[in-house]
C-alpha cells in the first residue's frame, strides 16, 4: 500500500490529509492560514502540518510517497512555481523547490479547485461522466474543469478561474483587481458583504440578533435568519442565489458538462441552495430545450475533495 499527503491551502484554513492508494482518507489535520504571514512562513507551516498529519495517521513519514499542494491560484506544474494566488499573497513563489527541500520528498502543486474537481471525477462520478465542472464557494470562488476525462488547465495553467468571470460590470472590486467578479458576490465573503449591506438598511432584522453585529456575520447568518422567516434575510438569500445562478448559467453555457458540482462551505445548505439554483439555471441556460442537460449537485467529497485531489495531483 502506498500513501500520499494532500494539502489544501485556503484563504482561511490549511487542511492536510493522508490517503492510501485506494483513495481512502486516513487522517486529517487543519490549522488557520494566517494569510498575513509571508509566503515562505506559510510554506514552512504546510511542511510541519504534513508531518503532523502523517503522525496522526500512524504512518512513518518515510513511507509517504509524495506530497501534493492545492493552491488558490495559478500553479505551474512545469516550473513548480505558484505564479499568482491573491488570497494568500503568493506571487511567483517556488513552492515545489522550497517544500521539497524541507520535506525531502517529491512535491507537486495544483490549483485547489482543479484538485477538488479531479477528486470528484476520480472518486465519485459515474463512468458515463466524461465532462465535469466543480465550483467551490469558499473564501473565494474556485473552479475546476474536467473535459473528456482530463483536467483542463489552459496553456498557461491559469485555466478555469471561474471565480473571475464578471457578472456585474463595475461591481465590487476583486482581489484580482477586476470589478464585479463572480467571486465577489458568490463566495462566502461575497455573501457576508451582501448580508451586511442589507443589515445596514434594516436595523430591525433578525440578522442583527443572530450575528450579534456586523463583525459576527458569516456565510450561515442569512440562511439561519431566513429559516426564522426574516424578510430581510430572505431577500439576502434570494439576491445571493440570483448572483450565483448568473455565474453558474454562464459556466453551463460555456462547458455544457454532464455534471456540475457545488462545493465549499456554503454547499452545506444542500437543497435549500440547490433547488432554487437549479430552477433559475433551467430557465436561463441556452440548452433549455435539449434532452441532455447539465445535472447540478452538491460535491460528494465535501471539504475533503481539495485534500484528496491534491494528493492525487502527482499521479495524474
Amino acid at each position: 500500500m502506498k500513501y500520499y499527503i494532500g494539502i489544501d491551502l485556503g484563504g482561511t484554513n490549511i487542511a492536510a490529509g493522508v490517503i492510501d492508494s485506494e483513495y481512502n482518507l486516513i487522517a486529517k489535520e487543519v490549522i488557520a492560514t494566517n494569510a498575513a504571514a509571508d509566503p515562505l512562513t506559510t510554506q514552512k507551516r504546510m511542511c510541519e502540518l504534513a508531518k503532523k498529519t502523517a503522525k496522526s495517521a500512524g504512518i512513518p513519514f518515510e513511507q509517504i510517497s509524495s506530497i501534493g499542494v492545492g493552491v488558490p491560484g495559478t500553479a505551474n506544474q512545469k516550473t513548480g512555481i505558484v505564479e499568482f494566488a491573491c488570497n494568500v499573497g503568493f506571487i511567483n513563489e517556488p513552492v515545489v523547490k522550497n517544500m521539497s527541500a524541507l520535506l525531502k520528498k517529491p512535491v507537486f502543486i495544483e490549483n485547489d479547485a482543479n484538485a477538488a474537481a479531479l477528486a470528484e471525477f476520480v472518486c465519485t462520478s459515474d463512468k458515463k461522466c466524461k465532462n465535469l465542472v466543480l465550483v467551490t464557494l469558499g473564501t473565494g470562488v474556485g473552479g475546476g474543469v474536467v473535459i473528456d476525462g482530463k483536467l483542463f488547465r489552459g496553456s498557461n495553467f491559469a485555466g478555469a478561474e471561474l471565480g473571475h468571470i464578471v457578472i456585474k460590470k463595475d461591481g465590487r472590486e476583486c482581489g484580482c483587481k477586476r470589478k464585479g467578479c463572480f467571486e465577489t458576490y458568490a463566495s462566502a465573503t461575497g455573501l457576508v458583504n451582501t448580508t451586511k449591506e442589507f443589515m445596514i438598511k434594516d436595523q430591525s432584522s433578525k440578522l442583527w440578533e443572530i450575528s450579534g453585529g456586523l463583525d459576527g456575520v458569516d456565510g450561515k447568518t442569512a440562511f439561519d435568519a431566513m429559516r426564522l422567516n426574516d424578510k430581510t434575510a430572505t431577500a439576502v438569500v434570494n439576491q445571493y442565489i440570483d448572483d450565483l445562478s448568473c455565474g453558474i448559467t454562464n459556466i453551463v453555457n460555456i462547458f455544457q458538462p454532464d455534471i456540475l458540482c457545488i462545493g465549499g462551505g456554503i454547499s452545506a445548505e444542500g437543497e435549500t441552495l440547490l433547488k432554487p439554483l437549479r430552477e433559475k439555471v433551467a430557465l436561463e441556460q441556452y440548452a433549455r430545450y435539449s434532452d441532455k442537460k447539465t445535472f447540478i449537485k452538491k460535491a460528494s467529497l465535501s471539504n475533503d475533495a481539495g485534500i484528496i485531489g491534491a494528493a492525487l495531483s502527482g499521479l495524474y
